[in-house]
């Protein structure tokens, strides 16, 4: 990304932008908070440590999502499968006492435990896509797989989360 101490200056400015939206994937890739912020910093930490293998031309958060989601297969695959704490006041801030807003919260916490039960592939692509709003094509460049295979995690993240709310038209890939 630039040589020496102003390619890392560079480097640190540019991961610091993107900081809000990497915390988030991290987050949602996680199940938790404390969980994500952790991977989030792990991620950060090895972008910052591996900086020369940025391909210029390249987006960085990109990059960054790749990273984060190979930290995290990494660490599933070395704790074992197990089950996933969702903390949905911490992952989004939500407040309120009144009926709806303790009925969006046991929605919201019904998706995020759907969501967690998504195999982590699936689970990314849908992040990408339809939480930070990454075209396929950018997506796809993100995990380093064909828009194709997006579009088809997408969807049976998708018939995952449908089936696991008991909406009709969910499907189990």
């Amino acid at each position: 990304m630039g040589s020496g101490h102003a390619g890392a200056a560079i480097m640190k400015d540019a991961i610091l932008a993107v900081l809000p939206r990497l915390r988030r994937f991290c987050h949602a890739m996680a199940g938790n908070a404390a969980d994500g912020d952790d991977l989030m910093q792990s991620t950060v930490e090895r972008a910052l440590a591996h900086g020369d293998q940025f391909q210029r031309g390249t987006r960085i958060d990109s990059w960054l999502y790749r990273i984060a989601q190979n930290l995290q297969i990494d660490l599933a695959r070395a704790k074992g499968r197990r089950g996933t704490a969702v903390d949905v006041e911490d992952a989004f801030g939500l407040i309120g006492d009144d009926g709806e807003g303790v009925f969006r919260r046991a929605e919201l916490a019904a998706v995020s435990r759907a969501l967690a039960d998504v195999p982590e592939d699936q689970r990314a692509a849908f992040l990408l896509v339809v939480v930070e709003g990454l075209s396929y094509r950018e997506a796809a460049d993100a995990l380093d797989v064909p828009v194709g295979t997006i579009m088809s995690r997408i969807a049976r993240a998708r018939g995952r989360i449908d089936k696991a709310l008991g909406r009709a038209g969910g499907i189990m890939q």
